[in-house]
């Protein structure tokens, strides 16, 4: 059966990009303005009327979102902000970029997001802030964070990243807190190829971000080279070279108008993959609760390591012999080597992180995906486990 499966070849991701992205690119182009310009505000306007905010300031990462973001909050050094250990390095590094400590906040077991009982355990008298990661593009358990926020005076910033278009009981992502990062990186559910967004209703956050994206400069200096612009300009604060470019924004229209079907792609896969995987005893799949809908992201499997005779490493390796692209989300923060001679963390402090580190692996899962190669990558985990169950 093997040999059969290695006849399909179904990379980790696949951008979901047509004809309609190259002409709005082709149109940027052909109006000599390339930098941030209409297209962008025209992508800012759009996307606060999907997510239903005041306010969507368009910046060049969600690395850049959750920086600004932190400070527009006025976090300083010496204070603390919590997040999850199982995340991406960026939503922990912003923290360090303003001199504050981030501090590591244990899992839930079901959903992979931050354990809002262990974050209870880890605030101090410096907390200023919590970071919400929605893993995998389910939602954390946000009412209980945000009650926890409340009680304590904290802000609380969403990292989005994975999470367009989520659901929380029944309410979108990006609205539900002060302030909301979205990446717009190549593999994400909605791309520019780089890029970000940050959402608020709080007009004073969103006048901020929006000079401190480019340079600290009086908010209209982007049009200083424009027809009717000035090329005087303020340097009101020391700012970042965070914009993002009409390029860009370009590409983000035309994905923004696809994004509830691209989603819909989603879905259909993982329900697919969920119909047919559930049926092996010896791995987990993903558990969406009740309360909120999933953007599917990725694709999180889980082993059952005790049912099987290989680890999680062997098994991503017997995948890509059947030729299916397979990658790990995330190795959690505490175990990197920064993260331990920085702020001293080490194995054994975040036991739900680690046990699910150690099992998972995340499928491809892409709007682009055919019946075909999806079919393949169940066909590809089943003989798998067939193979190497105890």
């Amino acid at each position: 059966m093997t040999s059969v499966l290695n006849a399909i070849k179904v990379p980790f991701h696949r951008a979901s990009l047509g004809e309609e992205e190259i002409q709005a690119v082709s149109e940027v182009l052909r109006s000599g303005w390339l930098t941030m310009g209409a297209k962008t505000f025209e992508f800012e306007r759009r996307f606060a009327e999907y997510i239903g905010v005041r306010h969507a300031i368009a910046v060049s990462s969600c690395t850049a979102a959750l920086h600004l973001s932190l400070e527009t909050i006025g976090l300083q050094a010496g204070d603390e902000v919590l997040l999850p250990t199982t995340t991406f390095t960026a939503t922990a590094e912003v923290v360090t970029y303003l001199g504050a400590r981030p501090v590591f906040v244990d899992i839930d077991p079901v959903t992979m997001t931050m354990s809002s009982t262990d974050a209870k355990h880890r605030i101090t008298t410096r907390t200023r802030a919590i970071i919400p990661v929605h893993f995998a593009g389910q939602p954390c358990d946000l009412s209980s964070l945000r009650d926890l926020a409340d009680a304590h005076g904290l802000h609380v910033i969403e990292d989005a990243a994975h999470a367009l278009p989520a659901l929380y009981q029944d309410q979108r992502i990006g609205t539900l807190s002060e302030l909301t990062a979205f990446s717009f990186y190549a593999t994400k559910t909605l791309t520019t190829g780089e890029g970000g967004m940050i959402t608020t209703n709080n007009d004073a956050y969103a006048k901020r971000m929006q000079m401190m994206r480019l340079h600290g400069i009086s908010r209209d200096a982007w049009n200083r080279y424009g027809a009717g612009g000035s090329w005087r300009y303020e340097v009101r604060e020391a700012g970042y070279k965070y914009n993002l470019t009409d390029l860009q924004s370009a590409i983000g229209v035309v994905q923004l108008s696809k994004c509830d079907q691209m989603n819909r792609g989603r879905k259909r896969i993982a329900e697919f993959y969920s119909s047919a995987l559930a049926k092996l005893e010896a791995v987990e799949v993903p558990e969406v609760l009740p309360d909120r809908q999933s953007s599917w992201h990725l694709y999180v499997l889980r082993l059952r390591l005790d049912r099987l005779r290989i680890t999680r490493d062997r098994f991503i390796e017997e995948l890509d012999q059947r030729g299916v692209s397979a990658s790990v989300h995330f190795i959690p923060l505490h175990l990197q080597p920064y993260y331990q001679e920085q702020f001293g963390y080490k194995p054994g402090d975040f036991l739900q992180a680690e046990l699910a580190y150690s099992r998972c692996l995340s499928l491809p899962i892409y709007p682009g995906m055919s019946d075909e190669e999806t079919e393949h990558v169940i066909h590809a985990v089943s003989d798998i486990v067939q193979q190497w169950t105890k």
